[in-house]
């Protein structure tokens, strides 16, 4: 049996036992139920607030747990680069919402509206007053469209937009968009915000797709492709920004570095980005938007906001390994709104659960939590079809591989593609059970 075999074999039993183990194994199945009568409000009921709600129900004995989330439909987010580059179908993404909450949960489908942090109430959209002895703001953020200048959603899929963090059917939409570029070439430009923003490869992860799919086409000498970005490096973390960097230089794709998107001219096909050097226009054949990203502003509004850091952005004022808020003992952030410096994908969530758990029953019962969040994030790094890099890391940017002899990080391996593609949604869908 070759070397190449056997590591696939042993990928995959690794993948399935698992999957298989989450999706049957409540981790705390050994933990007493603590009785409480606690009041417990969860704002949001993505992959954070599902997940922990779960986990509540079974450790809680008595406890008024309410969700408070207007969305009927739960995404499951880091399918969205699959979908903008034709390889899985909108629906790939899409379940209900009330398909993963528990029994023993009261649901209230209205947006927060505000946050009295000393009165302990949220008020909803419609008015209701909902009192919390204990409140988790796991809202997600907001994608800022409004701030690229000539730019409005219905714009994608036509004239060579992208914007695929919008949502399934705009995801769908840029693949129509990037396909006809792969086919006919031309000029690309791939961008990302200046703010902080979920899943910080997703840029990079939709420009190594669409490169490689034109690359299959036979039509990749017909094609200038650029990464226009803001940052001074490629990635936060400096060996894995020297790694894309060397596989950029390798595939063709040129870099523009300190380049904030600003506006587009959709009829000239043109884009305009600030530079240290004041402002360029950039012509293209497509064009990928990712906006700046910024917390809900029922979060800015509340006060419950760092106030001297991410002021223009709101992110929740936190400790950045308990999660708890540094001013409200009753309050802790969860998954994208929270303000520490890594965290923003639904991997680092799968591990900030736990901690917030711990804390909450650690103060219903008057004890010292003891779990703590080191900033685990994970990106799996598509670099082509069929190819990928596993990449997770932890606050001091150190790589922390889970799986270390058989997935090396910064190699593009087939097993860290299939990882993505058959352990990643399992494991997601376990961890909204709150198994995982």
């Amino acid at each position: 049996m070759s070397k190449l075999t056997a590591t696939r074999r042993q990928f995959l039993a690794l993948a399935a036992g698992g999957a298989t183990a989450a999706a049957v194994t409540a981790p705390d199945a050994v933990l007493a139920q603590v009785a409480t009568s606690a009041r417990i409000v969860i704002i949001g009921a993505g992959a954070g607030g599902t997940a922990l709600a779960n986990r509540l129900v079974n450790r809680l004995d008595g406890a008024e747990i309410t969700l408070i989330d207007p969305r009927v439909e739960h995404l499951y987010q880091p399918g969205l680069s699959l979908v903008a580059a034709g390889l899985k179908p909108a629906n790939y993404v899409v379940s209900k919402t009330t398909d993963w909450l528990p029994g023993g949960v009261t649901l209230i489908a209205e947006a927060a509206a505000a946050i009295d942090p000393e009165a302990k109430i949220v008020d909803t959209a419609s008015g209701q007053k909902v009192p919390y002895d204990f409140l988790v703001v796991a809202p997600g953020l907001v994608l800022d469209h409004d701030a690229i200048e000539g730019f409005s959603l219905d714009m994608v899929g036509r004239n060579g937009i992208g914007a695929l963090y919008a949502g399934p059917q705009y995801a769908a939409a840029t693949w129509q968009a990037a396909q006809a570029f792969t086919e006919n070439g031309g000029i690309g430009l791939f961008t990302r915000p200046e703010t902080e923003m979920k899943c910080a490869g997703a840029p990079l992860k939709h420009t190594f797709l669409i490169e490689d799919l034109s690359r299959t086409a036979g039509t990749r000498s017909k094609a200038e492709y650029h990464y226009v970005a803001p940052q001074t490096s490629l990635f936060g973390v400096p060996i894995v920004s020297e790694k894309v960097r060397m596989l950029f230089d390798d595939r063709g794709i040129s870099t523009s570095m300190q380049h904030t998107l600003k506006a587009i001219d959709p009829s000239a096909k043109r884009a305009t980005f600030d530079t240290p050097d004041g402002r360029v226009e950039m012509d293209y054949d497509y064009i990928h938007v990712i906006p700046p990203q910024r917390a809900p502003e029922v979060i800015r509004q509340s006060g419950l906001s760092w106030a001297d850091k991410w002021t223009d952005q709101g992110w929740v004022e936190c400790d950045m390994a308990s999660l708890r808020h540094l001013r409200y003992d009753t309050i802790w952030a969860l998954g994208d709104v929270a303000g520490v410096p890594k965290g923003k994908t639904a991997a680092s969530v799968k591990w900030q659960v736990p901690v917030i758990e711990d804390g909450l029953i650690a103060a219903i019962e008057g004890r010292e939590a003891t779990e703590t969040y080191n900033g685990y994030t994970s990106c799996p790094m598509i670099t082509r079809v069929g190819r990928a890099m596993l990449v997770e890391f932890d606050y001091n940017n150190n790589l922390v591989p889970s799986f270390p002899g058989i997935i090396a990080p910064l190699e593009e391996l087939w097993i860290s593609w299939l990882m993505k593609e058959v352990a990643l949604k399992a494991t997601y869908n376990a961890m909204l059970r709150g198994r995982a």
